[in-house]
């Protein structure tokens, strides 16, 4: 059996809102065995038998048999965790998508998707183009469909130019609250279905991405940002290059044939323009990491693993390793002070 965890933002978050709707925060976290103080830590995580139990508690202690749905209504993952946030800054809804499967298990781990595999994918029919989430068994957890596709729906819609959701289909059973499946989701609903997915708009792949949330700019802090403005008005090339790293750290995307493109010079132009300042594409890359790491850390912005996906480092020991190469001492050593 896989030990599945949950990061703490999510639990928070469904704490929050069942607050909202009248139940006790202490009562919520004593039937679903939890600390409140540790889901305020970041890095805390809780086993997923526990958050399914906060779950429960939560629709009873509210009343509210769709308190999933409301939750993915009403609270983007972007205030939750490092995965919403790097899905918000985003260039397009392809992109986020990308992400998404990326970093997702930063968020929840599910049953059957495997470390590096992709939970969601895309799949073409006659109809049209389907997003289809393939974690195992979803009727013991139907909750989870409902938070992950209510979400998906409603956030966007506050930056895109029309309707994205055409079609939800889902595995579980109609539901006692099946209106607000239609008052949510404004499109037909199958239930009982072989598959949980929804159909979407053709072309929202290409559609860009106009949001960043609170949660974005609690990161980003008036230092960084001063950073950004010096590195954009450097006219050394080691600064044109910093300033083009910043804003894609997140991403992954951050090699040097990508850097010189944005550019416009050959790989081995830029190469040529970094040695006459005695500096290296991989330095400069690393010195970058170095530093915002050391903010985001000291401050207290972000726990271990979000500094570690925001510097572009998809396994957080490798970030660990490197900030122990850094400073001599371990990003949680520094993060405490």
């Amino acid at each position: 059996m896989e030990a599945l965890t949950v990061g703490a933002g999510l639990a928070r978050g469904l704490v929050a809102i069942a607050v909202k709707k009248g139940a006790r925060a202490e009562d919520l976290a004593e039937r679903a065995g939890v600390s409140l103080a540790d889901l305020q830590d970041q890095d805390s995580r809780i086993a997923m038998p526990n958050y399914i139990a906060l779950m429960c508690a939560a629709k009873e202690l509210t009343g509210d048999s769709a308190i999933a749905l409301h939750y993915g209504e009403e609270v983007d993952l972007g205030e939750l965790s490092i995965t919403g946030l790097i899905m918000n800054a985003s260039e397009t809804m392809g992109d986020a998508f990308v992400q998404m499967n990326r970093f997702g298990r930063l968020a929840i781990e599910v049953e059957g998707v495997a470390a590096g595999a992709n939970r969601f994918r895309h799949v073409a029919d006659a109809r049209g183009v389907w997003l289809v989430d393939d974690r195992a068994n979803p009727n013991a957890f139907p909750e989870l469909t409902e938070v992950t596709f209510a979400r998906m729906c409603c956030h966007p819609r506050r930056f895109l130019p029309r309707p994205h959701f055409l079609e939800v289909h889902v595995t579980h059973p109609e539901p006692p609250h099946r209106f607000e499946y239609d008052r949510i989701f404004q499109c037909p609903v199958v239930f009982n279905a072989e598959w949980n997915a929804w159909r979407g708009d053709p072309e929202l792949a290409g559609h860009r991405i106009q949001l960043h949330s609170k949660y974005v700019f609690g990161v980003l802090s008036e230092k960084a940002e001063a950073l950004l403005k010096e590195l954009e008005t450097s006219r050394s090339t080691r600064g044109r290059v910093e300033s083009l790293l910043m804003p894609i750290l997140h991403t992954g995307d951050i090699g040097m044939d990508a850097i010189a493109v944005k550019m416009a010079v050959s790989r081995q132009t830029l190469f040529r323009r970094l040695k006459a300042e005695e500096a290296t594409f991989e330095k400069v890359l690393d010195d970058l990491r170095h530093r915002l790491s050391l903010h985001y850390l000291s401050g207290r912005k972000t726990s271990v693993n979000e500094t570690a996906y925001l510097v572009g480092f998809s396994d957080p020991a490798a970030f660990s390793r490197a900030f122990k190469r850094w400073t001599g001492k371990s990003p949680s050593e520094m993060r405490g002070k």
